[in-house]
């Protein structure tokens, strides 16, 4: 999936984001933060520990939540120093040495699934785990990364989903799905006429509901990418990664 490219388009206001708001004084904003930390990661560490570490599916579900506990009992999210890594990077290492560890210790305790009070759905993950294109284990931040952005993007379209139907635009948001998401070779590829009789609407008007969805799919990634970034800088470095050098310059 691309993301719409709007150069002229200004960054988002900046905001306290989750790594932050992981460090606070405040239990109840801790476990937000933590929550929302879990959400976005839960599925790029497991895809991580099943591809990276060749962990089986039970073990990696195991070595996955015992992780995020670990992360929300210790002092992990308070020792990440933005200054040396991006969050994501940070996170992938504390993974690595949490693996080795667990792998060293003999009749390591399994967590239940009770832990995190976070939904993870392993079934589906395996799932789609399954159908990936598996990059080299020898380059795990690219493999990690990769995991990070299919996360990313399947919340924004989740968020861009609820809000188009929040305010009866539900056909912007399945024509932006037919035309941009399914999955189509380039002789099947529908064109704006074909969705103008799916839609019965006129071409011009699938024109104008195609782009409020795809901007709202873009500001839905920008909004996630802030959240999930301490700092203008690692924000700005993870939206180039996303849409190329040279944007927000």
């Amino acid at each position: 999936m691309n993301l719409p490219h709007e150069s002229s388009r200004p960054f988002p206001p900046t905001r306290l984001s989750v790594i932050s708001l992981a460090r606070s004084e405040d239990a109840a904003t801790r476990r937000r933060a933590h929550e929302s930390i879990i959400a976005a990661y839960w599925k790029p560490v497991y895809t991580y520990l099943r591809l990276r570490w060749r962990a089986e599916p039970a073990d990696a579900e195991d070595l996955a939540q015992g992780f995020f506990a670990d992360a929300i009992d210790s002092t992990l999210f308070d020792r990440y120093d933005p200054t040396r890594a991006r969050f994501r990077t940070y996170l992938r290492t504390c993974v690595d040495g949490f693996v080795a560890n667990a792998r060293k210790a003999a009749g390591r305790q399994k967590r239940g699934g009770d832990v995190l009070h976070v939904p993870l759905d392993f079934t589906t993950a395996e799932g789609e785990v399954r159908t990936l294109e598996i990059p080299s284990p020898e380059d795990p931040d690219r493999l990690f990364r990769d995991a990070w952005v299919r996360r990313l993007f399947e919340l924004a379209l989740e968020d861009t989903r609820a809000q188009c139907e929040a305010d009866g635009k539900g056909a912007h948001f399945r024509i932006f799905e037919r035309y941009d998401l399914e999955p189509r070779d380039a002789d099947t590829r529908l064109t704006y006429d074909d969705l103008a009789r799916e839609f019965e609407l006129p071409v011009t008007q699938v024109t104008n509901f195609l782009a409020l969805a795809r901007r709202r799919f873009r500001t839905a990634v920008l909004d996630h990418v802030r959240a999930l970034t301490t700092d203008d800088d690692e924000f700005r470095a993870e939206v180039r990664d996303l849409l190329g050098e040279g944007f927000g310059d």
